[in-house]
This record gives structure tokens, sequence and C-alpha cells, in this order.
């Protein structure tokens, strides 16, 4: 008997939903601390650290996302690495989102007046706390509006998680398809639940760049 598509699987796919957002929760948090030293390398007055930076954002960024999590899941295990497919996918993700964060956070550092680095300079105020006290509190301001754009664009891209096994909400809404024979439903569904998660954050972010640019 073909089962139909009612409450609960509608439910099913909230549980899916509810992996799509411990693995951007994962890969954004991994990810943001990697592309904070993206970002400070990008912006070293070491040559050769801003050339290394910058191969690697190039890398991420020049490449599809779907060949990176392939490379991690299949490529590690040929190194005698065997991962399973939350950590193959965690670090994935990472790596992508370290890049873009990286490039997105590197455009807000130097964003923020010269001048600032120069007084904190002047005063004696030695990198570490030039960067934490002065440059990063405002370069994270600045950047912040690209930061949330991005993390809707990383729900969005947990999605191929699913090619790799995982029961998120995509492959959630592949097994009820399957299931009800009722793909226009389910994915309909799939879609109207990917768009109540990413639509707070896409609010905040023109919230926050209108403000912003109100400030300026």
């Amino acid at each position: 008997m073909i089962r139909q598509f009612g409450w609960g699987e509608f439910l099913f796919l909230l549980e899916g939903a509810r992996w799509t957002v411990v693995l951007t929760l994962l890969a954004f948090t991994f990810g943001g601390a990697l592309g904070l030293g993206v970002a400070l390398g990008r912006t070293s007055k070491w040559r050769l650290l801003r050339i290394l930076m910058a191969t690697y954002i190039q890398i991420f960024q020049g490449t599809p996302l779907l060949v990176q999590l392939f490379f991690v899941y299949f490529g590690l295990p040929l190194l005698g690495l065997k991962v399973d497919v939350w950590v193959a996918l965690t670090i994935g993700l990472s790596l992508h989102t370290s890049a873009f964060l990286g490039e997105i956070w590197r455009g807000s550092i130097q964003a923020v007046p010269g001048g600032q680095s120069e007084a904190a300079r002047a005063l004696g105020i030695g990198y570490v706390h030039r960067m934490v006290d002065v440059v990063l509190p405002q370069a994270f301001r600045i950047g912040l509006p690209a930061t949330i754009s991005f993390l809707v664009n990383l729900i969005k891209g947990t999605a191929l998680a699913a090619l790799l096994g995982l029961t998120e909400l995509t492959r959630s809404g592949q097994l009820m398809a399957n299931i009800t024979f009722q793909p226009l439903q389910v994915y309909g569904a799939v879609a109207l639940v990917y768009f109540f998660i990413c639509l707070p954050l896409t609010f905040s972010s023109a919230r926050i760049e209108r403000r912003l640019n109100a400030d300026r």
C-alpha cells in the first residue's frame, strides 16, 4: 500500500532538518575559527603567508563543494585515515567555509580605517591586542551582513550531504518521495522547511546592512 504524505511524514522531514542545522553549526563553528586564521594570514605583513592563504582560498572557491566533499570522504581512507560520514562532512564543509569566511573577513579587516591601527601602534599596543581590541570588533561588524548571507548559502549547501548518505533534510525528502510517490508534495515541503530556516537569517542580514548604511 502506498503511503500518503501527511503529518507523520512531515515530522520525518523535520527530523532531517535537525541534522541539517547541526551540520551547519559544526561547519560554521570550525570553519569560522579556521577562517579567522585565513583572514589574518591574508592581511599579514609576511608575503609568503599571504600567498599561501590566497592559494588556499582560490582552491576552495574555484572547485565545486561536492568535489571537495568527495575528496575528503573518499580520499582520506586512501591515506589510511578512516572517517565516518559525519566527520568527513564536517571537515569538508569546514574547509569550504573557512575559505569564504576568510576572504569576507579579509575584506572587512582591510575596510577598517588604517588610522585605527596606526593610533594603536603609536600607543605601544602590540599586534594581538591591536587586532583583538581595535581592528577585529570593527571588522566583524562590517562583515556581518556578508557573513550571514554566506551562512544562508551554507545551510542550502548541506543538501549535498544527501549524496554521501547522511539523512538530513534533502535525504529525508528523497526517502519520503520514494515511499509516497508524491514528489511534488514532498519536495515542496522540503523547500518550505529550507525557506523558513533561512528566512530569519535573510531578514537579519538585510536589517543589519541597512543599519550599517544608516550609521555611515
